[in-house]
């Protein structure tokens, strides 16, 4: 037996992690040993004593992110374990390859999705930013960065740690900047196309490599069409639409920032392309005013319109209590979308809410359609990639769900 201190659970509230379920709610617990303290590493038993697992302790309503459910130590061995893991997964699904001159971009460790709840590491070239989402892996970082640069030797030459947005209650101290080496080459590859990564300041880990995919889908339906990109970000669907064929595209994001990004990964695959225009607005104001003579700033020509639409929102919903308030956004921002689009047009419309399952987001959508009046076909359903795996014993990491409409 480890010598970590200990959490009972109150009787029968084991069940759960005996379906291997990797998280301890808190109204589960019984006693904690005295002294632990956030983020340390803690043995999870039954109310009879009988050990269950091993995990991270935190205040809040997930008490214990599970690592492991049999009793061996946290130690070196087990993070290189875990890490080569992650890495052969990837190398399996041809994700990792000595070949990065078309792709060197991809998501290596995704929390529960790789036994390491709390963890996610995106790889950008030779640089890996790893991101902490509980104390206990902050507190880890280092020892964990230390394997990853022996299990990912020939890989990565750099890791940058950043997590001061998602651990904000925390002091500022160490919460980003490089853990090893250190390089300011920022631009990676992706299925041939740049961006920029501005992991500095940059929203998650700089860049949204879960949609992938889905920028590739979106390359085969864009030739010949006006394609409206909202919430851009970075600008990602709308450097995929222009490789495609496009005849115009428009990027739409309330922040200046991002349209900035936009820009530069615009002009570093498309230099001088007259096809694209970015607008710094609000995505409900600037649906508002397509085709609204009524309607006018100095920034958006009102006149467009649009044939192909993308919306990926940010998370309307961040916890179970705002979901009634999320399903109604996405509910009036694709009514808005459908009302807007042309004839035969198509939509790309995605929601990365957790708590938002797939039912709730059809549903809100569909809403959508009949509040528009509007004839619409399912095309596709579409999800997170690969390399970010869903462990099957926990449901809610699917997070990322997205439908391609046609709309008659």
């Amino acid at each position: 037996m480890i010598d970590y201190k200990q959490i009972r659970l109150r009787k029968g509230k084991e069940e759960s992690l005996r379906r291997f379920h990797p998280w301890v709610f808190s109204g589960a617990i019984a006693s904690i040993d005295e002294g632990v303290t956030e983020g340390e590493i803690v043995r999870v038993v039954t109310n009879s004593g009988d050990f269950i697992a091993v995990g991270h302790y935190q205040q809040g309503s997930i008490a214990v992110r599970v690592l492991t459910f049999s009793d061996v130590p946290i130690d070196a061995e087990f993070w290189a374990s875990r890490l080569r893991s992650a890495l052969q997964m990837r190398q399996a699904i041809g994700l990792v390859t000595d070949d990065t001159t078309h792709s060197n971009s991809y998501r290596l460790v995704h929390g529960e999705g790789d036994h390491l709840p709390g963890l996610i590491i995106d790889v950008y070239g030779e640089t890996a930013v790893m991101q902490a989402h509980s104390i206990g892996m902050h507190l880890c970082r280092k020892e964990i960065a230390s394997q990853l640069i022996v299990v990912m030797e020939g890989y990565i030459k750099h890791i940058y740690y950043k997590s001061e947005t998602t651990l904000p209650f925390m002091t500022a101290d160490d919460m980003s900047g490089f853990l090893y080496g250190g390089s300011n080459d920022n631009i990676a590859m992706e299925n041939g196309l740049k961006f920029r990564v501005d992991w500095l300041k940059g929203q998650k880990t700089g860049f949204f490599v879960d949609q992938r995919e889905n920028r590739s889908l979106l390359e085969h339906y864009a030739r010949g069409k006006r394609v409206l990109n909202m919430f851009c970000y970075t600008g990602g669907f709308s450097f995929y639409a222009m490789r495609g064929g496009a005849e115009l595209v428009h990027s739409v994001d309330s922040s200046a920032k991002a349209i900035e990004l936009t820009k530069q990964n615009v002009e570093l695959n498309f230099p001088g392309d007259p096809r694209h225009e970015a607008f710094c607005e609000d995505a409900f104001k600037f649906l508002e005013g397509i085709g609204n003579h009524n309607v006018q700033w100095s920034m958006v020509n009102v006149q467009c319109s649009y044939d192909l639409i993308i919306l990926d929102p940010p998370a309307f919903a961040k916890h179970r209590g705002a979901l009634h308030n999320a399903l109604k956004g996405y509910t009036r921002l694709n009514q808005k979308a459908f009302e807007k689009i042309e004839r035969g047009g198509i939509l790309f419309t995605f929601s990365c809410s957790q708590v938002v399952t797939k039912d709730h987001f059809r549903n809100a959508v569909f809403t959508a359609a009949a509040l528009a009046k509007r004839k619409v076909r399912i095309l596709h359903q579409l999800h997170q990639p690969a390399d970010h795996p869903i462990n099957i014993y926990h449901p809610e990491g699917e997070y990322l769900k997205g439908l391609v409409l046609y709309v008659e």
